[in-house]
């Protein structure tokens, strides 16, 4: 049974304008077209709240009530949420503080399960009853798995070649799932026509305000398990971007509350395949907004986001952070995903492997130092994804050579 924590939540904020729109109503985009940012009363936190008390609660991310928009506890859905653990490089990087935060240990295997527990509990507080979404794979089990956990309709939709463990798995969750001839974005629009017809709410990653409040909540956790401080040094792995984002939030709201030890915040390093990078050329570029990635392609599905509605705030948290924006090869992908399992034990899902792919490349080229303490995000299990065949053939009767 959860206790009932305070609320602290004032109001929504256009990520871009900065209009204000009022709390404990159904929001999509802002009037501008952009994201809704939850603001919440931090002063009154700040005089009301223990962090040493929040953090020794159970619960996993759940913990950060008073940091989250959820009223009525009676909205949130449990399904057994855990703190994921930093895992350090001892093998690869000896001598050096290079870790990975390993988020395929929460429910349904990945880090979408921040986002969309917060964006259900807040669906089903605000009165909705089906949700729909396009997902590259990983977002679609997370929303079918918290829908029927707390006993709502959902709908996802994706192109045609996403990985079919992650089909199946959100089918087998209550889900009904269509597979599209076309990319992310393409679904996206499909599921935003629906939306306007009246058939579902569209949860796509940042037209809603919430997701964003569950993923933030990597950043609150990172900090409390570092010690209250942070790393010099994050790489995320970036489509649509909520979690870097999110992180950006957490650290702005942690140094607000006088939570941090340490108030020197990590570079955020915005992490892409070479085959979808619209992030990465939008920041060489020096633009704030990204043009649309024309024949998006890589076996990292959850990095391959043409377009990201909230590509400004991503590459103003780079830039903020004095970070950067690189891409990587799926060559690079798989050589880090299989480096990393054979020297450290630990598998990565592609999209974390693009991140140690991206830690090494820059060691390279100097922009990261090894002296710099770095935290690489692995966003899913290992164990979903497609691995090379193994087994040599063993005739037990022949005995030993």
């Amino acid at each position: 049974m959860l206790k009932q924590y305070a609320n602290f939540l004032t109001h929504l904020e256009c990520g871009l304008t900065g209009e204000r729109h009022e709390a404990g109503l159904v929001h999509g985009l802002s009037n501008a077209g952009k994201p809704l940012l939850a603001r919440y009363d931090l002063a009154a936190m700040k005089a009301k709240v223990d962090r040493d008390q929040v953090w020794a609660r159970d619960g996993g991310f759940w913990k950060w009530r008073e940091l989250l928009p959820v009223v009525d506890t009676n909205n949130v859905c449990e399904l057994g949420e855990v703190d994921t653990p930093l895992i350090q490089l001892n093998r690869l990087h000896k001598g050096s503080q290079v870790w990975v935060k390993d988020e395929g240990r929460l429910p349904t295997g990945s880090f979408k399960a921040r986002g969309l527990a917060l964006a259900v509990a807040m669906a089903k507080e605000l009165g909705l009853s089906h949700l729909a979404m396009p997902t590259n794979g990983n977002a679609g089990s997370a929303l079918a798995a918290y829908a029927s956990r707390i006993g709502m309709q959902s709908t996802v939709v994706c192109p045609d070649d996403t990985p079919s463990i992650n089909i199946e798995e959100t089918a087998l969750q209550g889900a009904e799932v269509f597979k599209a001839n076309g990319l992310i974005n393409a679904c996206g629009a499909w599921v935003k026509a629906g939306a306007e017809q009246g058939k579902w709410f569209d949860l796509s990653t940042l037209k809603e305000p919430y997701r964003i409040e569950g993923k933030k909540t990597m950043g609150l956790e990172l900090a409390a398990q570092m010690g209250w401080a942070l790393p010099d040094v994050i790489f995320y792995p970036t489509g649509g971007g909520t979690g870097l984002i999110g992180m950006c939030k957490a650290f702005d709201e942690l140094l607000a509350l006088g939570w941090l030890e340490k108030t020197d915040l990590p570079r955020m390093i915005a992490v892409q395949s070479t085959g979808c990078a619209p992030i990465v050329r939008a920041y060489e570029r020096g633009e704030r907004f990204a043009e649309v990635w024309q024949d998006a392609h890589t076996f990292a599905a959850g990095i391959r986001v043409p377009a990201a509605v909230g590509d400004f705030l991503i590459l103003d948290g780079v830039r903020d952070s004095a970070g950067f924006a690189i891409a990587v090869t799926d060559e690079a992908i798989e050589q880090a995903r299989v480096q990393v399992a054979r020297e450290e034990g630990l598998l990565l899902c592609p999209e974390g492997a693009a991140t140690y792919a991206a830690y090494t490349q820059s060691i390279a080229d100097g922009t990261v130092t090894s002296q710099e303490s770095v935290v690489l995000f692995n966003c899913a299990t290992g164990l979903k994804y497609p691995m090379p065949s193994a087994g040599a053939a063993l005739d037990l009767e022949q005995g030993h050579a």
